[in-house]
């Protein structure tokens, strides 16, 4: 799971089986390890309507609706936004990037500009 904070914006970007595990268990953690403390980053799978994120003792999740984790999982769906609330909130596939980088990419959906 990759996220990307930019201003009052946050997106999470998922491999394949990061989705799939979102599917499986109805939710994702991860963290980053910094000098005497780490930045927690979570999806929660919820039963409430729609994409929420707070940010509570060094742990950023992200609530997504039961309905929307389905879709995201057994569908061509790339993701959902939100930016009704105070940080603006994007989940999303993770796709092949264009260029080349070094990350590696063998989790990530097939990128659907990249022709054969």
């Amino acid at each position: 799971m990759k996220i990307r904070l930019k201003g009052n914006s946050i997106r999470f970007r998922l491999t394949q089986s990061e989705v799939s595990q979102l599917g499986q268990n109805g939710s994702l953690t991860e963290n980053t390890a910094f000098a005497g403390t780490a930045l927690e980053y979570a999806i929660v799978v919820t039963d409430e309507e729609g994409i929420s994120v707070e940010h509570v003792n060094h742990r950023i999740t992200l609530y997504i609706s039961r309905h929307m984790a389905v879709e995201l999982v057994e569908t061509d769906k790339v993701g959902y936004s939100d930016s009704n609330g105070p940080v603006a909130v994007l989940i999303e596939k993770d796709f092949t990037c264009l260029d080349h980088v070094e990350e590696d990419q063998s989790d990530n959906y097939p990128n659907p500009r990249i022709k054969d």
